[in-house]
């Protein structure tokens, strides 16, 4: 269907203000394209390209559930629409049903071939479900389409440099960058190869692409942590924090009009509420979960360290950051209609040991070749609870750094969704709340709730592996000595970190002395709180 045909059915005083809507949605600007639409809506509510917009509209503002039934609607009257399918695959992303993001996005592909924002999108998901081959055969297609698609090959370069070909990746970033110089993913991306430093004259067309009117505010963000970065590798350190402030604030800013804010007093009484509900029986469910290793923290805290020192082991596999724990909690909050810390007090014995039994099909792959995998999903702190009732006997391993170094560089990372980390008092309350969560379920279950010290693995490497090894039930092995050895995909910032000897020098606050002082004063609130 063109998007001429779409418009069919609508009197002529509608379409321009559809088209006004349309335009206006593909930037990402949710306020104009709500006004632009509103008559045409008033007067068509029923008519499907005004559902769909709509529907793209309302997701943009944060409203999931609202936007499936508009989407799901429109669906309804159109079903062999690829578009309309491609809309419905983002708004299922939005609710981090990927699974059904994915479904959707390939009957897109199907009922039209050459539709590259499908092809695109589904490469995006694939990625984001850690199906790397799966995705590079979408990306690939993306590019046979549209040549000239920058997004695509920059996801493409990225994955280059997650497989460990830098050489490789650093080409690419740079043909990217030689057509299209403002765009941000392609300087962050180059930025986040941590054995290349800038070359001769890319802070200067950093500084320039700032302002090229070509760019959007996303590449503007992008490229602002690139250029932070590279002024911090030449020492400029109140030059670097200055990048840093702008894009951070210009983050924030994109979050705002989309209606994205992150809010820490909800989060913390939503982390009270989960830790307040009551323990379930976990003898009933014994067994479930022994194949698996949950690693968790904040980003930058270790985690990906911490993976690979067990993914060198010969009976782990390391998985990355796999998706299935927060699509089965965002599962049970649509089926429930209630919040996570709400309908975890109404599950039995039984409901939880179908979510560990569906957890276990869903992640079959990580265990065809050694017997225990890891997830290392940072964020899976947040459901502690969940992993115990479903998988009792499932280890996890939380990991720990200095508050002032991790925050930093937080704020410091070019992090898509972690709408957290873009101001100091956000991260402290994050923070804040983490400690407060990982100290609770650790108290409840010793024996299977581990913190894992990054401090302590840098002044005793050894002492520290063996100690993980045996939490785990895991014998010695020399190979977690050497994990920079390990050759896998690693799909995080640390990627090239870890495939390097461990360094005693990481820590970057110092050369910030009083710049970090807000930061410094953020964290001391926070843990005045408890």
């Amino acid at each position: 269907m063109t998007p001429h045909s779409r418009l069919h059915g609508l009197p002529p005083s509608a379409i321009h203000s559809v088209v006004a809507a349309a335009r206006a949605l593909e930037i990402g600007d949710s306020v104009n394209a709500e006004a632009q639409l509103g008559l045409a809506r008033l007067l068509n509510p029923d008519h499907p390209e005004v559902l769909r917009l709509h529907a793209g509209i309302l997701n943009l503002k944060g409203e999931r559930k609202s936007a499936f039934d508009a989407m799901q609607r429109a669906l309804e009257l159109r079903p062999d629409d690829a578009l309309y399918h491609n809309t419905m695959a983002t708004v299922l992303a939005e609710a981090d049903d990927f699974k059904g993001s994915i479904e959707a996005l390939r009957r897109a592909c199907a009922l039209q071939p050459d539709l590259v924002v499908a092809w695109y999108n589904l490469g995006i998901m694939l990625i984001r479900c850690v199906r790397y081959e799966e995705a590079l055969n979408a990306l690939h297609r993306t590019i046979l389409l549209a040549p000239d698609h920058m997004q695509a090959r920059a996801q493409l370069a990225d994955m280059l440099r997650v497989t460990d070909h830098a050489d490789e990746a650093v080409v690419e970033y740079r043909k990217i960058l030689a057509s299209q110089p403002w765009l941000g993913m392609a300087w962050w991306g180059l930025a986040n190869i941590k054995t290349v430093r800038a070359a001769a004259g890319d802070i200067e067309k950093m500084r320039a692409a700032l302002n090229d009117s070509r760019g959007n505010d996303d590449d503007r963000v992008a490229t602002g942590f690139a250029l932070a970065k590279a002024l911090d590798n030449e020492g400029s350190f109140s030059e670097s924090m200055n990048a840093l402030r702008q894009a951070n604030e210009k983050a924030l800013n994109i979050m705002r009009s989309r209606g994205k804010l992150w809010n820490r007093a909800a989060f913390s009484e939503s982390i009270d509420s989960i830790t307040s509900s009551p323990i379930p029986d976990l003898t009933t469910n014994a067994g479930l979960g022994r194949e698996v290793i949950f690693i968790v923290g904040l980003p930058r805290s270790g985690t990906t360290l911490a993976e690979q020192i067990l993914a060198s082991h010969s009976r782990v596999e390391g998985a990355g950051e796999l998706p299935e724990i927060p699509l089965l909690v965002t599962e049970g909050q649509r089926r429930h209609g209630k919040a996570y810390s709400q309908w975890l007090r109404e599950m039995n014995s039984q409901d939880w040991r179908s979510l560990g039994e569906r957890y276990l099909r869903h992640t079959d792959h990580w265990r065809r070749s050694k017997g225990i995998f890891t997830d290392k999903l940072p964020g899976n702190w947040m459901y502690i609870g969940v992993i115990r009732a479903m998988l009792p006997d499932a280890k996890i391993i939380c990991c720990r750094r200095d508050p002032l170094e991790t925050c930093f560089s937080c704020y410091r990372h070019f992090f898509q969704g972690n709408e957290y980390t873009r101001s100091f008092d956000d991260l402290a309350a994050y923070w804040r709340d983490y400690d407060r969560s990982v100290r609770y379920w650790r108290g409840l279950f010793p024996s299977h709730v581990y913190e894992h010290t990054y401090e302590d693995l840098v002044a005793d490497s050894q002492a520290s592996i063996r100690k993980l090894l045996d939490f785990c039930g895991l014998p010695f092995e020399e190979a977690c000595l050497n994990f920079h050895r390990t050759q896998r995909d690693v799909r995080s910032p640390s990627a090239m970190q870890v495939r390097q000897p461990l360094k005693l020098d990481t820590a970057r606050a110092s050369s910030y002395g009083a710049l970090l002082d807000p930061l410094r004063e953020a964290l001391r609130r926070a843990q005045m709180v408890d």
